[in-house]
């Protein structure tokens, strides 16, 4: 959520800055600042209206004392109650649309975030590795043929299209890359694993920013007031809702392994072969927050412990900066990663690391209290570290030998106990 005493202070600056992400967020700036100047000039009325309340009551008080007859006056007090009830309640409803707005706005780009309109304008950073040379490389789902990893038949008389069963070997693999990745980040990184609850209530979805604006994304259950979760962002960041945390208690680095829920609205068509893109998928994410000062650093930090993971795994990637218009709702500036797929002759997203800046913290209220004794707003950091089916992918393909089968990296070896799939 942006700050509306800055939004009061600068207007022109907010319009401008939202203006570059294309989707007509920064209009909303007016209607948030005449909810403001409504519920300000009515907090001012009323306040006059209690003072001479107060007032009038000491004369009614006074004049009784007298035996004097106090009906006129006591009707004015009355008459006063009632107009403050109603700038009460002028207040409150101008409060309320003014909330709702400030919910539905999107983060403020950085100032360096590269301006465009959609992906198309997003620039490359840094690639690692080189594409695997192969002659003819066959997809995840041919390869999956002739190795059963993955079941998709049984998984759509199961729960319907977006799903998958992995068997045999192929859960095998996952639950070798879920450990993988949580040694690395827990080991080598210094994040704290935490196992979280997969059902949120909607608070800690309003929190993270994905509601109001995306519940058609999601899975909901208990009338709509608890949620299936749509990445362990969620509930992990949330830990530290409604919080005050000491200056010296940051940062705070954690990671966690949880199924993902999304009902993809608005994709119809996309990606729809194989386990690309699934309603249910696995995933580990790295979770930070940290001192206002040194969030972008910590950017470069989280997105770099997401790229060991392909690095140690061998595979080809890169790293693209995500443009205005292609910038997630709550973040400042993001990185994807995006892992190379020969088999579909195409970049998948593994990773997307954003920093948030202040913007999930106010919807929390997470805050620490600085040297000066003063309450300060973190701010947060996410990223995939990583998502499991693409992940999958992506070693599948860039690892097939020309018999068909799949050689692991090293680093997976002990952890899958077999070093070949064939």
């Amino acid at each position: 959520m942006l700050d509306i005493r800055a939004i009061r202070d600068d207007p022109a600056a907010f319009q401008a800055r939202l203006a570059a992400r294309h989707d007509g967020s920064g209009d909303l700036i007016h209607e948030v600042l005449a909810c403001d100047e409504t519920r300000r000039k009515a907090e001012t009325e009323k306040q006059a209206l209690q003072s001479q309340r107060k007032q009038t009551s000491k004369e009614i008080g006074a004049l009784r004392g007298k035996g004097e007859d106090t009906a006129h006056i006591e009707a004015e007090v009355k008459k006063i109650g009632e107009e403050i009830r109603i700038l009460d309640e002028r207040a409150d409803e101008a409060e309320r649309r003014q909330t709702q707005l400030l919910l539905t706005i999107p983060n403020l780009p950085h100032e360096n975030c590269p301006v465009g309109e959609d992906e198309n304008a997003n620039p490359e950073i840094r690639t690692w590795g080189t594409p695997p040379p192969l002659a003819a490389p066959r997809d995840h789902v041919a390869l999956n043929e002739s190795l059963g990893l993955i079941d998709f038949e049984g998984a759509t008389r199961l729960s319907g299209s977006g799903f998958s069963v992995l068997r045999g070997r192929g859960a095998r693999l996952q639950r070798a890359l879920i450990q993988f990745l949580l040694d690395v980040q827990t080991r080598d990184h210094g994040y704290e694993e935490v196992a979280v609850p997969h059902i949120v209530s909607r608070d800690c979805l309003v929190g993270t920013g994905q509601l109001p604006k995306f519940e058609d994304d999601l899975y909901s259950t208990e009338n709509g007031e608890l949620f299936l979760i749509p990445t362990a962002e969620v509930p992990v960041t949330n830990l530290y809702r409604d919080t005050i945390l000491a200056e010296e208690d940051l940062p705070i680095k954690m990671a966690g392994h949880t199924p993902c829920f999304r009902r993809e609205a608005g994709s119809a068509g996309r990606d729809t072969k194989g386990i690309i893109r699934m309603h249910q998928f696995d995933k580990v994410e790295l979770v930070q927050i940290v001192h206002p000062d040194r969030s972008y650093e910590a950017l470069e930090e989280l997105t770099g412990h997401a790229e060991k993971i392909l690095q140690a795994l061998e595979l080809h990637y890169r790293v693209i900066e995500l443009c205005t218009g292609d910038l997630g709702f709550g973040a400042a500036k993001t990185y994807d990663l995006e892992v190379w797929a020969p088999g579909h002759g195409k970049f998948l997203e593994v990773s997307s690391c954003s920093c948030f800046t202040d913007y999930q913290a106010r919807r929390m209220k997470l805050r620490f209290k600085d040297a000066d004794g003063k309450n300060r707003f973190c701010h947060t950091l996410n990223g995939s570290g990583t998502a499991l089916p693409r992940l999958m992918v992506a070693l599948m393909e860039q690892h097939q030998q020309p018999d068909g089968s799949i050689r692991l990296p090293a680093p997976l070896v002990p952890y899958a106990g077999m070093d070949v799939i064939a």
